[in-house]
């Protein structure tokens, strides 16, 4: 993230815990092969989200957008016994290589990176979450975020990634598709009385939002 300042991301990488050896492993593959590495949590990101689902202790979380499974592993950490972490993502190739990565982790078994339509697949799951993680397309994330609402339960969280959207939202006259839609995604989240936020920023941007 070219806009924030270089000196703080690296100090808060060197005063957060270590990045997992395995999460590294996906990191490096996906930074040489990707055509779009930035997309991808990446430490510090992922160590909070780590945090997050070791606080909640989630029975059923899920993941919209995949990319190389970096951020599911890291959400499917805090699960309770007998949880699954739900993963959808729209590219089969990035699937595929999602899929890869958590059968080798040993999370086949708690982790299912579904490939299509997340709106569509969303109203196939139907599970009570206890935890979403919004960080795909930008332009539906009001659509993603009402698809999912009336199944998280009371308390639930949902995590919403790239709010600032690198930093174009702070331009008085916002420009530009994807900063727009995020744009109005914030203003939508700031109105929603059924929920509590707080806008971090971390990284891009991270909303934090639980349903009252």
């Amino acid at each position: 993230m070219e806009w924030i300042n270089e000196n703080a991301n690296a100090y808060s990488a060197r005063y957060s815990s270590a990045e997992d050896a395995f999460l590294k492993e996906i990191s490096d593959f996906t930074m040489r092969y990707h055509p779009d590495p930035g997309m991808l949590s990446g430490h510090v990101q992922g160590k909070f989200l780590q945090m997050i689902s070791y606080m909640v202790r989630p029975h059923n979380v899920l993941e919209i957008g995949t990319l190389s499974g970096y951020s599911a592993l890291c959400l499917a950490a805090g699960l309770q016994t007998g949880g699954h972490l739900h993963t959808i993502e729209l590219r089969e190739k990035d699937a595929l290589i999602a899929r890869e990565f958590v059968e080798k982790a040993g999370f086949s078994g708690r982790i299912t990176v579904h490939t299509g339509n997340a709106v569509d697949i969303i109203e196939k799951l139907k599970a009570p979450w206890d935890l979403v993680f919004i960080d795909a397309d930008k332009i539906n994330y009001v659509n993603y975020y009402e698809a999912v609402f009336p199944e998280l339960r009371q308390g639930g969280f949902i995590l919403a990634d790239n709010v600032l959207f690198h930093g174009q939202v702070l331009e008085e006259n916002v420009k530009g598709k994807n900063a727009k839609a995020i744009q109005a995604f914030n203003e939508y989240i700031k109105n929603d009385k059924r929920i509590e936020s707080v806008l971090l920023t971390l990284r891009d941007g991270l909303m934090l939002i639980r349903k009252k």
